[in-house]
């Protein structure tokens, strides 16, 4: 239900439109990306999307590693593929785009997963401006304003209590490494219910194109992020 408008599937075929895409990353995560922009020229399905299917079609084990070694383009199709119990596949194109490893117990129940993965990708959606532009800060770096390259590389979520309703993610902590003109951002949360942390994850992602920080250059990117936001939700 969650995500039905955000692809189409026919046959095991998945595929996932700009417009699906750019709704997805918008109105459920709260993301604006430029890379999910409907006329973005670089467009591609967002990693979340791509997440969230995975755990309504294979479900959500105890640990699960996902690793994004290819984009989905807008309209491509794809599908979803088991490799054994402990891998499975995001194919495109006869390529895996994500690769997933899991181990233990596999939840099958529809409601939980569909809560986990609504709140994930929330949580997800708040990396622009909130966490990242304080490691920027700190680390006296800034994104190209007039091209801001953020790719997510990959991501973990592991479950301590498979027997827990209502979940909600909290940031844990963040770290950025610089090398040049990259960097290397983990985003650590914990997964609560019930007042407990009955699980945890781990968000991997590369900003490029690094230069030294000018404060008026990142006040008028997160001004321009904050009014297409403010736009979108107007509309």
């Amino acid at each position: 239900m969650l995500l039905a408008p955000f692809y189409d599937e026919k046959n095991g075929l998945f595929s996932v439109s700009r417009q699906q895409g750019s709704d997805f990353a918008k109105s459920l995560a709260n993301d604006f990306n430029p890379l999910h922009d409907v006329d973005a020229k670089r467009f591609v399905v967002p990693g979340d999307l791509l997440f969230s299917l995975t755990l309504k079609e294979m479900g959500i084990s105890e640990k699960m590693r996902f690793e994004f070694v290819g984009m989905v383009a807008a309209a491509s199709e794809f599908t979803l593929v088991a490799e054994g119990s402990e891998q499975l596949s995001v194919i495109c194109g006869e390529k895996p785009c994500t690769k997933i490893q899991r181990s233990g117990e596999i939840l099958s129940d529809a409601k939980l997963i569909e809560a986990i993965s609504l709140e994930y990708v929330k949580f997800s959606g708040k990396t622009f401006p909130a966490i990242l532009l304080p490691l920027m800060q700190q680390e006296n770096v800034m994104v190209n304003p007039a091209r801001p390259m953020v790719m997510y590389q990959s991501m973990v979520i592991e479950l301590h209590d498979m027997a827990f309703s209502n979940p909600s993610i909290e940031l844990a902590k963040q770290e950025i490494n610089v090398d040049g003109k990259r960097g290397d951002v983990a985003i650590h949360f914990n997964i609560l219910a019930a007042g407990k942390v009955v699980g945890c994850g781990e968000k991997n992602f590369l900003i490029s194109g690094l230069r030294a920080y000018e404060a008026d250059a990142m006040a008028a990117l997160v001004k321009n992020y904050e009014a297409t936001k403010a736009a979108y939700q107007a509309s």
